[in-house]
């Protein structure tokens, strides 16, 4: 694989669980605005386009849920920089529209963002075991995430990555995906259902949806040798 290939993280838990992956697909994982060293930008479009500006032309790249909204992002808005995309627990739009119903409901999200203010300490470990919920390894994957998500965030990244999560929808932009596109999903996922991976396989030309089952929201964790050769064979097919 000649292509670089760099992995965005999901919100809240930074590059700490994807980095065994990382590793053994020789990969590098790029920190979201507001986490490491990046700084942390206001506005997803904005934030879209900061990080594609480092992208080599042709890089693979891959994302988890909010990693897989930006990455889908930059794959419409940039698409001389993605040869080929991995989306990773992905969707559209994290939040219930008129015509896309599997998502959270905004005043679900609005509620666990007020949590996340008051007490992020208690929420964030809450919401890792939720999203674990249904997976055949749950417990081992909510402690591995839970390891390697620390330190925390700032309040204001946290706050910021939820604002994003209920402003985005990218349903118009998916179409426009030239890259050859890998989802990956997990059967029993309770935060990104896969009905929702299943309507984005869909608006994205050509897409193929490879489905894990007994995988909640982490299948890199939860079985991640499956998830390795699931990713090799995509970045090896012609």
């Amino acid at each position: 694989m000649s292509a670089p290939l760099v992995l965005l993280p999901g919100w809240g838990l930074g590059r700490g669980p994807l980095t065994v992956v990382a590793n053994a697909l020789g990969g590098e994982v790029f920190d979201l605005p507001g986490y490491g060293e990046a700084p942390l930008i206001d506005d997803f479009d904005s934030a879209i386009d900061a990080i594609a500006s480092y992208l080599p032309p042709g890089t693979t790249l891959a994302g988890w849920s909010l990693g897989a909204l930006l990455a889908l992002g930059i794959a419409a808005r940039a698409p001389d920089k993605v040869g080929r995309l991995i989306l990773v627990a992905g969707t559209a739009s994290f939040i219930q529209r008129d015509g896309w119903p599997n998502a959270m409901p905004p005043t679900i999200l609005a509620e666990f963002a007020a949590g996340v203010a008051a007490d992020a300490a208690t929420q964030l470990p809450r919401f890792v075991g939720g999203f674990c919920r249904g997976d055949a390894q749950a417990r081992s994957v909510n402690r591995q995430l839970l390891e390697l998500g620390q330190p925390w965030p700032a309040a204001t990244t946290l706050a910021t990555g939820l604002a994003w999560l209920g402003r985005a929808d990218l349903r118009a932009a998916a179409p426009l995906v030239r890259a050859p596109t890998l989802l990956i999903h997990g059967t029993a996922d309770p935060l990104m259902p896969l009905a929702a991976g299943q309507a984005l396989a869909a608006l994205i030309p050509g897409a193929r949806l490879s489905v894990m089952n007994d995988c909640a929201h982490a299948p890199f964790t939860s079985r991640p040798d499956d998830f390795v050769t699931r990713v090799q064979a995509f970045l090896h097919a012609t």
